[in-house]
Protein backbone atom coordinates (compact mmCIF):
# COMPACT_ATOMS: atom_id res chain seq x y z
CA UNK A 1 0.00 0.00 0.00
CA UNK A 2 1.50 3.49 -0.87
CA UNK A 3 0.91 6.12 2.31
CA UNK A 4 -1.21 9.21 1.37
CA UNK A 5 -2.14 11.92 3.85
CA UNK A 6 -5.77 13.22 4.19
CA UNK A 7 -6.96 16.45 5.52
CA UNK A 8 -10.25 17.57 6.37
CA UNK A 9 -9.63 21.35 5.19
CA UNK A 10 -6.07 23.12 4.25
CA UNK A 11 -6.47 27.03 4.06
CA UNK A 12 -5.28 28.68 0.96
CA UNK A 13 -2.36 30.82 1.88
CA UNK A 14 -0.70 27.63 3.73
CA UNK A 15 -1.20 24.86 1.01
CA UNK A 16 1.83 25.45 -0.47
CA UNK A 17 4.20 25.01 2.39
CA UNK A 18 2.06 22.15 3.67
CA UNK A 19 2.53 20.07 0.08
CA UNK A 20 6.07 20.82 -0.13
CA UNK A 21 6.27 19.39 3.84
CA UNK A 22 4.85 16.49 2.71
CA UNK A 23 6.47 15.72 -0.43
CA UNK A 24 9.77 15.97 1.67
CA UNK A 25 8.30 13.49 4.19
CA UNK A 26 7.60 10.78 1.16
CA UNK A 27 4.08 10.38 1.02
CA UNK A 28 2.52 9.20 -2.01
CA UNK A 29 0.29 11.57 -2.19
CA UNK A 30 -2.01 14.31 -0.47
CA UNK A 31 -5.73 14.05 -0.71
CA UNK A 32 -7.93 17.28 0.69
CA UNK A 33 -11.43 17.32 1.24
CA UNK A 34 -14.36 19.64 0.16
CA UNK A 35 -15.68 21.39 3.92
CA UNK A 36 -14.56 25.15 4.69
CA UNK A 37 -12.32 25.61 1.47
CA UNK A 38 -12.66 24.64 -1.99
CA UNK A 39 -10.02 21.65 -2.44
CA UNK A 40 -9.34 22.76 -6.11
CA UNK A 41 -7.49 26.33 -5.17
CA UNK A 42 -6.09 25.22 -2.43
CA UNK A 43 -4.05 22.50 -4.80
CA UNK A 44 -3.86 24.85 -7.47
CA UNK A 45 -1.43 26.70 -4.81
CA UNK A 46 0.19 23.01 -4.06
CA UNK A 47 0.65 22.25 -7.46
CA UNK A 48 3.12 25.39 -8.01
CA UNK A 49 5.34 23.92 -5.00
CA UNK A 50 5.84 20.41 -5.53
CA UNK A 51 7.30 18.20 -8.23
CA UNK A 52 6.32 14.53 -7.73
CA UNK A 53 3.14 14.79 -4.80
CA UNK A 54 0.21 13.28 -6.00
CA UNK A 55 -2.73 15.81 -5.79
CA UNK A 56 -6.02 14.42 -4.64
CA UNK A 57 -9.33 16.11 -3.96
CA UNK A 58 -11.02 13.97 -1.48
CA UNK A 59 -13.50 15.01 -2.30
CA UNK A 60 -15.18 18.09 -4.79
CA UNK A 61 -18.78 17.64 -4.58
CA UNK A 62 -19.83 17.10 -8.28
CA UNK A 63 -23.20 18.41 -8.33
CA UNK A 64 -22.24 21.73 -6.66
CA UNK A 65 -20.44 22.46 -9.99
CA UNK A 66 -21.39 22.03 -13.63
CA UNK A 67 -18.94 19.45 -15.56
CA UNK A 68 -17.81 22.16 -17.48
CA UNK A 69 -16.53 24.17 -14.34
CA UNK A 70 -15.07 20.88 -13.07
CA UNK A 71 -13.84 20.21 -16.92
CA UNK A 72 -11.74 23.48 -16.82
CA UNK A 73 -10.43 23.78 -13.27
CA UNK A 74 -9.21 20.28 -13.63
CA UNK A 75 -7.79 20.58 -16.69
CA UNK A 76 -5.69 24.05 -15.27
CA UNK A 77 -4.85 21.62 -12.22
CA UNK A 78 -3.69 18.71 -14.41
CA UNK A 79 -1.42 21.36 -16.46
CA UNK A 80 0.03 22.90 -13.78
CA UNK A 81 0.78 19.58 -11.60
CA UNK A 82 2.74 18.18 -15.02
CA UNK A 83 -0.30 15.21 -14.32
CA UNK A 84 -0.13 14.67 -11.25
CA UNK A 85 -3.70 15.18 -10.48
CA UNK A 86 -6.73 13.06 -8.74
CA UNK A 87 -9.80 14.26 -9.35
CA UNK A 88 -11.95 12.91 -6.66
CA UNK A 89 -15.64 13.49 -7.06
CA UNK A 90 -18.42 12.59 -4.52
CA UNK A 91 -22.36 13.10 -4.34
CA UNK A 92 -22.85 14.31 -1.45
CA UNK A 93 -26.25 14.53 0.28
CA UNK A 94 -29.53 15.51 -0.90
CA UNK A 95 -29.84 17.79 1.76
CA UNK A 96 -26.44 19.61 1.01
CA UNK A 97 -26.67 19.86 -2.95
CA UNK A 98 -30.52 21.32 -2.25
CA UNK A 99 -30.33 23.48 0.80
CA UNK A 100 -26.50 24.46 0.73
CA UNK A 101 -25.75 25.02 -3.19
CA UNK A 102 -29.19 25.20 -4.33
CA UNK A 103 -28.26 22.93 -7.14
CA UNK A 104 -30.48 19.53 -8.17
CA UNK A 105 -30.36 15.89 -6.88
CA UNK A 106 -32.49 13.79 -8.89
CA UNK A 107 -31.45 10.38 -9.51
CA UNK A 108 -27.67 10.54 -8.40
CA UNK A 109 -26.56 7.36 -9.44
CA UNK A 110 -27.40 7.85 -12.86
CA UNK A 111 -26.55 11.48 -12.72
CA UNK A 112 -22.82 10.93 -11.37
CA UNK A 113 -22.46 8.47 -14.42
CA UNK A 114 -23.35 10.74 -17.08
CA UNK A 115 -21.27 13.90 -15.21
CA UNK A 116 -18.02 11.47 -15.48
CA UNK A 117 -18.52 10.49 -19.05
CA UNK A 118 -19.72 14.49 -19.27
CA UNK A 119 -16.20 15.43 -17.96
CA UNK A 120 -14.36 13.03 -20.20
CA UNK A 121 -15.84 14.29 -23.04
CA UNK A 122 -15.16 17.74 -22.57
CA UNK A 123 -11.47 16.90 -22.24
CA UNK A 124 -11.37 15.31 -25.26
CA UNK A 125 -12.44 18.27 -26.46
CA UNK A 126 -10.15 20.48 -25.12
CA UNK A 127 -7.40 17.95 -26.52
CA UNK A 128 -9.24 18.23 -30.18
CA UNK A 129 -9.81 14.74 -30.23
CA UNK A 130 -13.60 15.89 -31.74
CA UNK A 131 -15.48 18.74 -31.49
CA UNK A 132 -17.39 19.54 -28.74
CA UNK A 133 -21.57 17.37 -29.37
CA UNK A 134 -22.49 15.86 -25.32
CA UNK A 135 -26.10 15.44 -24.76
CA UNK A 136 -27.27 13.29 -22.01
CA UNK A 137 -30.24 12.85 -19.65
CA UNK A 138 -29.11 15.43 -17.26
CA UNK A 139 -26.23 17.43 -19.43
CA UNK A 140 -25.78 18.58 -22.71
CA UNK A 141 -22.45 20.69 -24.06
CA UNK A 142 -22.14 21.69 -27.65
CA UNK A 143 -20.62 25.03 -27.59
CA UNK A 144 -16.87 25.96 -27.60
CA UNK A 145 -15.63 28.81 -29.53
CA UNK A 146 -11.79 29.16 -29.69
CA UNK A 147 -11.41 31.97 -27.38
CA UNK A 148 -12.97 29.84 -24.16
CA UNK A 149 -11.30 27.06 -25.48
CA UNK A 150 -7.95 26.02 -22.57
CA UNK A 151 -6.15 23.84 -25.88
CA UNK A 152 -4.50 20.59 -25.99
CA UNK A 153 -2.13 19.77 -22.62
CA UNK A 154 0.91 17.04 -22.38
CA UNK A 155 -1.47 14.96 -20.13
CA UNK A 156 -4.89 14.84 -20.95
CA UNK A 157 -5.78 11.87 -19.46
CA UNK A 158 -6.89 12.64 -15.60
CA UNK A 159 -7.81 9.86 -13.32
CA UNK A 160 -11.33 10.42 -12.00
CA UNK A 161 -11.85 8.81 -8.50
CA UNK A 162 -15.54 8.41 -7.18
CA UNK A 163 -16.45 8.54 -3.74
CA UNK A 164 -18.29 5.36 -2.30
CA UNK A 165 -19.83 4.71 0.64
CA UNK A 166 -23.29 2.24 -0.11
CA UNK A 167 -22.87 -0.73 -2.69
CA UNK A 168 -24.58 1.69 -5.70
CA UNK A 169 -21.38 3.83 -5.72
CA UNK A 170 -18.63 1.08 -5.22
CA UNK A 171 -20.97 -0.48 -8.34
CA UNK A 172 -20.68 2.39 -10.65
CA UNK A 173 -17.09 3.31 -9.69
CA UNK A 174 -16.10 -0.41 -10.76
CA UNK A 175 -18.24 0.52 -14.29
CA UNK A 176 -16.30 3.96 -15.25
CA UNK A 177 -14.24 5.24 -12.68
CA UNK A 178 -10.32 4.90 -12.35
CA UNK A 179 -10.16 4.92 -8.42
CA UNK A 180 -12.44 5.19 -5.50
CA UNK A 181 -11.88 7.18 -2.87
CA UNK A 182 -13.79 5.29 0.27
CA UNK A 183 -15.35 7.24 2.98
CA UNK A 184 -12.96 7.37 6.58
CA UNK A 185 -16.70 6.20 7.70
CA UNK A 186 -15.67 2.30 6.74
CA UNK A 187 -14.38 -0.46 8.47
CA UNK A 188 -12.08 -2.90 6.79
CA UNK A 189 -14.75 -5.03 7.22
CA UNK A 190 -17.61 -3.42 5.79
CA UNK A 191 -14.93 -2.47 2.57
CA UNK A 192 -14.01 -6.38 2.59
CA UNK A 193 -18.13 -7.60 2.99
CA UNK A 194 -19.68 -4.89 0.97
CA UNK A 195 -17.48 -2.67 -1.12
CA UNK A 196 -15.21 -4.97 -2.66
CA UNK A 197 -17.80 -7.13 -4.12
CA UNK A 198 -19.86 -4.04 -5.42
CA UNK A 199 -16.69 -2.72 -6.86
CA UNK A 200 -16.49 -6.38 -8.61
CA UNK A 201 -19.39 -6.21 -10.42
CA UNK A 202 -19.17 -3.51 -11.47
CA UNK A 203 -16.14 -4.27 -13.01
CA UNK A 204 -17.87 -7.37 -14.72
CA UNK A 205 -20.51 -5.09 -16.40
CA UNK A 206 -18.04 -3.07 -17.63
CA UNK A 207 -15.63 -6.26 -18.53
CA UNK A 208 -13.08 -4.72 -16.49
CA UNK A 209 -10.05 -5.91 -14.58
CA UNK A 210 -9.57 -5.24 -11.03
CA UNK A 211 -6.20 -3.71 -11.67
CA UNK A 212 -8.23 -1.15 -13.52
CA UNK A 213 -9.69 0.81 -10.47
CA UNK A 214 -7.47 2.41 -7.93
CA UNK A 215 -8.81 1.70 -3.81
CA UNK A 216 -7.60 4.71 -1.59
CA UNK A 217 -9.02 4.70 1.61
CA UNK A 218 -8.40 7.72 4.61
CA UNK A 219 -8.24 5.84 7.85
CA UNK A 220 -8.50 6.63 11.31
CA UNK A 221 -5.22 6.43 13.92
CA UNK A 222 -4.58 6.28 16.82
CA UNK A 223 -0.66 5.89 18.50
CA UNK A 224 -0.60 5.09 22.34
CA UNK A 225 3.19 6.40 22.73
CA UNK A 226 1.98 10.03 20.95
CA UNK A 227 1.91 12.76 23.79
CA UNK A 228 -1.61 14.28 22.46
CA UNK A 229 -3.04 10.90 22.70
CA UNK A 230 -6.33 11.89 24.72
CA UNK A 231 -6.95 14.95 21.90
CA UNK A 232 -6.49 12.39 19.29
CA UNK A 233 -8.90 10.02 20.71
CA UNK A 234 -11.65 12.80 21.63
CA UNK A 235 -10.97 14.24 18.03
CA UNK A 236 -11.54 10.59 16.65
CA UNK A 237 -14.69 9.97 18.37
CA UNK A 238 -16.08 13.40 17.75
CA UNK A 239 -15.22 12.78 14.04
CA UNK A 240 -17.04 9.23 13.85
CA UNK A 241 -19.99 10.42 15.75
CA UNK A 242 -20.79 13.25 13.06
CA UNK A 243 -20.69 10.59 10.19
CA UNK A 244 -22.72 8.36 11.89
CA UNK A 245 -25.38 10.81 12.59
CA UNK A 246 -25.82 10.85 8.96
CA UNK A 247 -28.63 8.54 7.48
CA UNK A 248 -26.18 8.07 4.02
CA UNK A 249 -23.78 6.29 6.09
CA UNK A 250 -25.85 4.09 8.13
CA UNK A 251 -25.16 0.98 5.79
CA UNK A 252 -22.10 1.00 7.49
CA UNK A 253 -23.54 0.93 11.76
CA UNK A 254 -25.98 -1.57 9.94
CA UNK A 255 -23.39 -4.23 8.82
CA UNK A 256 -22.15 -3.94 12.31
CA UNK A 257 -25.49 -4.29 13.85
CA UNK A 258 -25.06 -0.58 15.29
CA UNK A 259 -28.57 0.75 13.13
CA UNK A 260 -30.17 2.19 16.34
CA UNK A 261 -26.85 3.97 17.43
CA UNK A 262 -27.21 5.78 13.79
CA UNK A 263 -30.96 6.32 14.66
CA UNK A 264 -30.13 8.37 18.08
CA UNK A 265 -27.02 9.93 17.23
CA UNK A 266 -29.35 11.34 14.21
CA UNK A 267 -31.85 12.79 16.45
CA UNK A 268 -29.36 14.62 18.61
CA UNK A 269 -27.89 16.01 15.41
CA UNK A 270 -30.82 17.67 13.77
CA UNK A 271 -31.18 19.10 17.57
CA UNK A 272 -27.91 20.98 17.12
CA UNK A 273 -26.57 18.88 20.21
CA UNK A 274 -23.21 18.22 18.36
CA UNK A 275 -21.44 18.04 21.45
CA UNK A 276 -23.50 15.03 22.99
CA UNK A 277 -22.62 12.74 20.08
CA UNK A 278 -19.02 11.42 21.05
CA UNK A 279 -20.90 9.88 23.85
CA UNK A 280 -22.58 7.09 21.93
CA UNK A 281 -19.31 5.89 20.54
CA UNK A 282 -18.69 2.75 22.10
CA UNK A 283 -15.55 1.29 22.52
CA UNK A 284 -16.33 -1.56 20.65
CA UNK A 285 -17.23 0.79 17.55
CA UNK A 286 -13.74 3.05 18.07
CA UNK A 287 -12.09 -0.47 17.71
CA UNK A 288 -13.91 -1.32 14.55
CA UNK A 289 -12.80 2.27 12.47
CA UNK A 290 -9.51 3.18 14.09
CA UNK A 291 -6.59 1.34 13.44
CA UNK A 292 -4.49 1.32 17.27
CA UNK A 293 -1.30 0.72 17.96
CA UNK A 294 1.56 1.25 20.55
CA UNK A 295 4.06 2.73 17.98
CA UNK A 296 4.76 4.06 14.59
CA UNK A 297 5.93 1.10 13.27
CA UNK A 298 3.50 -1.43 14.74
CA UNK A 299 1.01 1.19 13.44
CA UNK A 300 2.29 -0.07 10.02
CA UNK A 301 1.81 -3.40 10.73
CA UNK A 302 -1.55 -3.10 11.73
CA UNK A 303 -2.74 -1.53 9.11
CA UNK A 304 -1.18 -3.68 6.76
CA UNK A 305 -2.82 -6.54 8.54
CA UNK A 306 -6.35 -4.75 8.56
CA UNK A 307 -6.39 -3.19 4.95
CA UNK A 308 -4.40 -5.60 3.06
CA UNK A 309 -5.61 -6.81 -0.18
CA UNK A 310 -8.17 -4.62 0.34
CA UNK A 311 -7.00 -1.05 -0.50
CA UNK A 312 -4.06 0.44 -2.76
CA UNK A 313 -3.52 3.74 -1.23
CA UNK A 314 -4.21 4.30 2.28
CA UNK A 315 -4.69 7.83 3.84
CA UNK A 316 -3.24 8.57 7.57
CA UNK A 317 -6.50 10.55 8.18
CA UNK A 318 -5.28 14.52 10.22
CA UNK A 319 -2.88 16.58 10.06
CA UNK A 320 -0.14 13.92 8.71
CA UNK A 321 2.28 17.33 7.95
CA UNK A 322 3.09 17.39 12.25
CA UNK A 323 4.36 13.48 12.57
CA UNK A 324 7.97 13.14 12.94
CA UNK A 325 10.17 12.11 9.67
CA UNK A 326 11.45 9.02 12.02
CA UNK A 327 7.64 7.96 12.86
CA UNK A 328 6.55 8.21 9.16
CA UNK A 329 9.05 6.06 8.15
CA UNK A 330 8.99 3.75 10.49
CA UNK A 331 5.10 3.09 9.44
CA UNK A 332 6.13 3.71 5.36
CA UNK A 333 8.63 0.48 6.11
CA UNK A 334 6.12 -1.51 8.07
CA UNK A 335 3.46 -0.85 5.15
CA UNK A 336 6.05 -2.46 2.21
CA UNK A 337 7.49 -5.19 4.30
Amino acid sequence: MKLDAFITTLEIERAGDYAATLERSGFHGVWIAETRVDPLLSLAVAATRTRSLRLGTGIAIAFARSPMVMAMDAWALQRASGGRLDLGLGTQVRAHIERRFAMPYDRPGPRIREYIGALRHIWGAFQHEHRLAFKGDFYRFDLMSPFFDPGPIEHPRIAVHLAAVNEGMFRIAGEVADGIVAHPFSTPEYLRDVGMPALAKGLLRAKRVRSEVEVSCPVFTLVESSPTLAADEAYVRQQLAFYASTPTYRAVLAHHGWSDVGEELSVIARSGRFDELPRLITDAMLGAFVTRARSHEELGRRLSERYGGIIDRIGLYGDAATIAPADLEAVRGALAT
